[in-house]
């Protein structure tokens, strides 16, 4: 598991146009990474709306938000669509990066275990460092938590 004052996995992700992204290219800016488990569901569709409607609060923070799942390019499209995210949305199917941010493993809906993708967060440096990490985030206070720690 990631902590505090670790170096984040450098990573190379598409978003929903195709285009690929990396970390390094936010050098200069903190970042939310954020993982989650599936597009257009209940709880990650209000995190992200959280990180929408509070999207210019980050900005005049110099903070980038990157939302991440597993989901593909074509499901992003619409979930971006849908929800007007002006955000980062990266798409992870092989779920390797996930992996690197110890967002992966066995979980558990109605009791039937499978493993799929935790929702967790990540606030990073303008050096790509580690700030802080957050489990088990609560979608509908998620964004304002993370504000009150820039």
């Amino acid at each position: 598991m990631l902590k505090e004052g670790d170096k984040a996995p450098a990573f190379r992700l598409k978003d929903f146009e195709g285009k690929i992204h990396s970390l390094s290219e936010f050098l200069g800016k903190k970042v939310v990474l954020y993982f989650y488990p599936k597009d257009d569901t209940p709880g990650c569709t209000k995190e992200a709306c959280e990180f929408r409607d509070n999207y210019k609060e980050f900005e005049n923070k110099n903070t980038k938000i990157i939302g991440i799942s597993k989901d593909d390019e074509m499901s992003h499209s619409r979930f971006i669509k849908k929800h007007s995210l002006p955000f980062l949305v990266l798409s992870d199917p092989s779920h390797e990066t996930i992996e690197k941010y110890g967002a992966w493993g066995e979980r558990s809906f109605m009791g039937r275990k499978y493993m799929g993708t935790a929702r967790m967060t990540l606030l990073i440096d303008e050096k790509g460092k580690i700030i802080k990490v957050f489990v088990n985030v609560k979608p509908d206070i998620h964004a304002q938590e993370l504000l009150r720690s820039l």
